[in-house]
């Protein structure tokens, strides 16, 4: 089970990549968008340097060389970078490329990749990035595994999770036990286990929920009242965690007001010092 994305913030992002099929087909597009713009320009170019510059046939083609490599680079690259990694072809397929700690593509990252989709989208025609997107478990073609980015879905259907509840044989523990703070990518993982468990395997269920109360086990003390379900323990521990992390965010802004009016006071509430 993957861990997720912990964009810079320290926020955990479920985002997941793109099917190879959806990726194509942006992919596709954009190519066919950006061929008719090289067509346009190699004929237009050739034409106007040859008439209405009257330079030489060598000449021309020199400059229309020129243009055409800023049209390939230079196009992409400032599409994906003032865009934020979402080109004509991902926008229509709603996908959008990130780096790979899941925050957005800057103009390095679209700059190798358009210099790396030079050999490999278009000298091959885009066979080198199929195999190697197909090779990847991201889906990453040469380009992404260059510059550390990916593409993601950003729209799609996407069924609803369970909720994760308080089991009642567990809510005397839960409120007793000490409870140490989950890794993020580990918090995450439990959460997508329980609100996948119902459209799993079941054999890969109780493998995977086995799994992950084995690694969570050693952030909690005492541990579970024996004979408790993996999903439980799972169930009861998230939950435990949500709420104490409410609590606390409740009593930081309630000293917070407290300390608010305290100074709004002053000077008059400042008590006289020690003799």
């Amino acid at each position: 089970m993957q861990d997720g994305i912990v964009i810079g913030e320290g926020v955990v992002l479920d985002a997941r990549p793109a099917s190879f099929i959806t990726r194509a087909m942006g992919a596709l597009l954009d190519f066919l968008i950006l061929l008719v713009v090289v067509v346009a320009a190699l004929i237009l170019g050739i034409t106007w340097f040859a008439e209405t510059l009257a330079v030489s046939e060598d000449a021309a083609v020199i400059i229309v060389s020129v243009l055409l490599a800023v049209v390939v680079v230079g196009v992409p690259v400032t599409i994906e970078t003032l865009s934020r990694g979402r080109s004509v072809g991902k926008l229509a397929c709603g996908i959008r490329v990130v780096r790979d700690d899941g925050g957005p593509v800057r103009f390095r990252h679209a700059l190798v990749r358009a210099l790396v989709g030079v050999f490999e989208l278009w000298f091959t025609v885009g066979g080198v990035a199929a195999i190697a997107s197909l090779a990847n478990a991201k889906g990453k073609r040469l380009g992404d595994l260059a510059a550390g980015t990916y593409a993601v879905r950003v729209r799609g259907g996407r069924p609803p999770s369970a909720p994760v509840v308080m089991p009642q044989s567990l809510e005397a523990w839960a409120r007793t036990a000490d409870m140490r703070r989950l890794p993020d990518g580990l918090a995450l993982a439990a959460r997508q286990l329980l609100g996948r468990a119902a459209r799993l395997a079941p054999e890969s269920r109780a493998q995977l929920a086995d799994d992950l109360a084995g690694r969570i086990e050693p952030y909690v003390a005492p541990g579970p009242p024996p004979g408790t379900h993996p999903e439980a323990f799972l169930h009861a521990v998230l939950s435990a965690r949500r709420e104490r992390e409410l609590e606390a965010g409740l009593r930081e802004r309630r000293r917070a007001e407290e300390q608010a009016e305290l100074l709004h006071r002053l000077p008059y509430a400042v008590a006289d010092p020690p003799r």
